[in-house]
């Protein structure tokens, strides 16, 4: 079920399953991958817009769907986040995309689909998108991104180490994004699984008592128990979104106060997610967490 690495002349195709985006917002994303050597193609309903949509759930279904089976494309790449991936998981041939050989890249609301792909055993990469590249960013983002494509995945010097939470060193599969879609996965045929598993989580624009619910919801429902270890990453703006006339704690506490008594290996501040450093992280392949180190290191290849 691996992707292949991508080598100069391949073709990305570029789809929009979740919120829209605008033309010039593309850019520097489509820039970026011709300096690298590979074509590019736009899905047919990339630039759609229906509110919050990017189209009718049964364009955006069509064009994911096509971009896999076009033998002419060789990877997927998200244009951006926002919301609408769960929308569409059951108009999809999940066992036909997994197959597919090509990797799906993207983060934030495609959350849902790296779920129910790794849950086909397929890996997928967690990494910035047409949107995040938009806006400046440090050299060793773009340098993890193009890294990751290749199947190098070993982190850029450059960037920063976590803060430890719990002492130790975990191995297991990487699993995880966006902390509301994992939340919102559970009960459905797409729920997160995280048995033996290193958990990554981060997030945005949640209030500091929404993260104190949904980890809470991660441990009552046992899903945290039955991880390995904790990768935090940044809840983004969350401690300015406190509701001031509940009280506020800031979210570092928070994540702390409810996952660390698990006495799961556990770093914080990794950097991953909607933060503005962000390596390009594979999901669904064996990983070794130095919490002590704060590092995060892969043991096999993403690609086959």
């Amino acid at each position: 079920m691996k992707p292949r690495s991508l080598k100069a002349g391949d073709t990305i195709q570029l789809v929009t399953p979740a919120s829209p985006l605008s033309e010039e917002k593309l850019e520097f994303m489509l820039d970026l991958l011709h300096e690298q050597g590979y074509q590019t193609k736009l899905s047919p309903h990339a630039l759609d817009a229906d509110g919050y949509l990017a189209g009718s759930d049964k364009d955006r279904a069509t064009d994911l769907q096509s971009a896999f089976d076009d033998p002419e494309t060789a990877a997927v790449l998200c244009t951006r986040g926002g919301y609408g991936c769960a929308r569409i998981l059951p108009m999809l041939d999940l066992p036909r995309i997994a197959a597919s050989g090509k990797m799906l890249i993207g983060f934030s609301d495609i959350t849902s689909l790296h779920l129910a792909l790794n849950r086909l055993r397929a890996p997928t990469v967690h990494a910035p998108m047409a949107l995040t590249f938009h806006y400046p960013r440090e050299p060793w983002v773009y340098d993890s991104f193009c890294r990751v494509l290749r199947d190098e995945l070993e982190a850029p010097a450059e960037a920063p180490r976590a803060a430890t939470v719990v002492s130790g060193v975990a191995e297991g599969d990487t699993v995880g994004g966006c902390l509301c879609l994992l939340m919102d996965s559970v009960g459905t045929p797409w729920a997160l699984e995280t048995e033996n598993k290193l958990l990554l989580i981060e997030d945005v624009g949640e209030n500091p008592h929404r993260v104190d619910a949904m980890l809470t919801h991660l441990v009552n429902s046992g899903l945290a128990a039955k991880a390995a270890g904790f990768v935090v990453g940044e809840m983004t703006r969350s401690d300015e979104l406190a509701d001031k006339d509940i009280g506020a704690r800031p979210w570092r506490e928070i994540v702390q106060e409810r996952l660390a008594p698990l006495g799961k290996p556990m770093v914080i501040d990794f950097p991953f997610g909607h933060a503005k450093g962000m390596l390009s992280l594979p999901l669904g392949i064996r990983a070794k967490l130095d919490a002590d180190a704060g590092t995060l290191s892969y043991m096999e290849s993403l690609c086959g």
